[in-house]
């Protein structure tokens, strides 16, 4: 590295110092699994194009796989590394005479041994890598906005990337290079809980994090990136943007509009009882005051809008519990029509949850429904109001008329099962305006938040009997003269 820095007439920094170590370091001690994040500009990919040169200058035969976001930027990596191979001093003779074996995305190094795949080679994340195999794969830049901005592609790229076993030789070396652009990054060092995993996506991979201001706030490549130099371009980009891109830290750098880390997760179940004659419902120890219920129904097709209904209780201290959130599902199979089998579940829900009023978006379809949702809690002797609501609002305003102020003061807590429901997604993908995509499971909750809190009293009958707000019965005296 320092060679080829005296032959373009640069200096090293001390920063590639550091990544040079890492990278040699762990291949010698044949650490297989690597992971790179380093602030944008640091020269990270020139390095890794070097650190390719340097294994095959160790291994003429070795065989390495460049994947990045798109074509072109894989193919960057791989030119800068043909130029090392041409110009370097120690490498010249590893150029091969057949100018065939010498193209953009690819080339093929003198070497002994016949093989298929060529010494390097560039491809895009979603391009076809059937038939290939590495010996190194280099993950260059593979998680940025085109690839990470909705949830649909965060699970596609996952999906691509967890391909590369197949294409990796047994003893192989994965190195993922880049910086986070999204909260549910494929660089997360922890569990995302609120996203249901269990381990991170790069689970067992040595992690080099190299943020351009090192703990004592001081720059590491000074020389380039003065102090007044990285306040400039934190005022120009935005703190999310810099933290992301600059010090490596997993923010959204998409302009999402809420934040899945201003939620509460709890797993605690309904705990309901009778305490000294009194019904009590209690949340994790927390006595609920109040819940409400909205319906959005549909009946639409797949890739349309979804039928959702959402509950959310609420404490003595105002604190919202989305404590279940379900997608209405019918059963082509089933001998009742689809309105009825909506209907059905959801007054066995109204029971679970000791629901006193659902209401219910009459927009569309959901005019004729308020009928067979009464019949139907009439035939399980729920005595549940079913309120008829017209919803007049843009979707856009509700949400954010419900949610905005309610998440800033993190008093939305949700309950690990909505965890398995498309709620964060749609949470971390929406925005104000322009293209939200899904947004049915939101829209749901905000019209449950949004209601006036149901002071329940003892409406129900048979199942689910409730009057767990703490309101008493009162026989009033009827026996007097006139």
């Amino acid at each position: 590295m320092a060679l080829w820095n005296r032959v373009q007439g640069l200096s090293t920094p001390a920063v590639h110092f550091v990544i040079a170590a890492f990278l040699e370091t762990s291949w010698e001690r044949g650490d297989r699994r690597l992971l790179l994040m380093a602030f944008r500009a640091c020269g990270k990919s020139t390095l890794v194009g070097l650190f390719c040169v340097w294994l095959l200058l160790k291994s003429p035969d070795v065989r390495i796989l460049v994947l990045s976001a798109d074509l072109p930027l894989a193919k960057k990596m791989v030119r800068n590394a043909k130029r090392i191979l041409e110009k370097h001093p120690l490498t010249r003779h590893l150029k091969p005479a057949a100018l065939d074996q010498w193209a953009s995305d690819r080339f093929t190094v003198n070497r002994e041994t016949e093989l298929r795949d060529p010494s390097m080679l560039a491809k895009g994340i979603m391009s076809n890598l059937t038939g290939t195999r590495a010996d190194v794969v280099i993950c260059d830049d593979v998680e940025v906005p085109k690839t990470s901005d909705t949830s649909g592609k965060r699970a596609f790229l996952r999906e691509r990337l967890l391909e590369l076993d197949y294409i990796l030789t047994p003893d192989g070396t994965q190195l993922y290079v880049g910086t986070p652009h999204c909260f549910h990054s494929i660089y997360a060092e922890k569990p995302l809980g609120e996203y249901g995993e269990a381990q991170i996506f790069l689970e067992g991979f040595l992690r080099m994090v190299l943020p351009v201001l090192n703990a004592r706030g001081e720059s590491v490549w000074p020389e380039r990136f003065p102090l007044e130099k990285i306040r400039a371009i934190e005022k120009r980009t935005g703190p999310a943007h810099f933290k992301s891109q600059m010090m490596c830290e997993i923010f959204n750098i998409a302009d999402g509009y809420f934040s899945a880390d201003q939620l509460g997760i709890y797993q605690k179940i309904i705990d309901y009882r009778e305490a000294n004659g009194r019904p009590v419902l209690e949340i994790g120890g927390r006595k609920m005051v109040s819940v409400s219920a909205w319906w959005d129904p549909s009946f639409g097709k797949d890739g349309g809008d979804r039928s959702i209904l959402a509950i959310v209780y609420t404490d003595e201290d105002g604190e919202y519990f989305l404590h279940h959130l379900e997608q209405i599902k019918t059963d082509a199979k089933s001998k009742d029509d689809e309105a009825t089998q909506q209907c059905k579940q959801v007054a066995e829900l109204a029971a679970r949850f000791y629901l006193p009023s659902i209401a219910l978006e009459t927009n569309g379809i959901g005019k004729f429904l308020p009928g067979i949702l009464r019949r139907e809690l009439a035939a399980m002797r729920l005595t549940c109001a079913v309120c008829e609501i017209t919803s007049n609002k843009p979707k856009a305003v509700r949400i954010l008329e419900s949610l905005d102020a309610v998440m800033a003061a993190r008093a939305l807590h949700i309950h690990g099962s909505v965890l398995r429901t498309p709620f964060l997604s749609e949470l971390e993908d929406w925005r104000p305006t322009g293209n939200r995509g899904h947004d049915d499971c939101l829209d749901a909750v905000a019209g449950a938040i949004s209601l006036e809190p149901v002071r329940i009293k003892r409406v129900m009958t048979g199942r689910g009997a409730a009057s767990w707000r703490g309101v008493q019965p009162h026989t009033a005296q009827s026996e007097f003269e006139v």
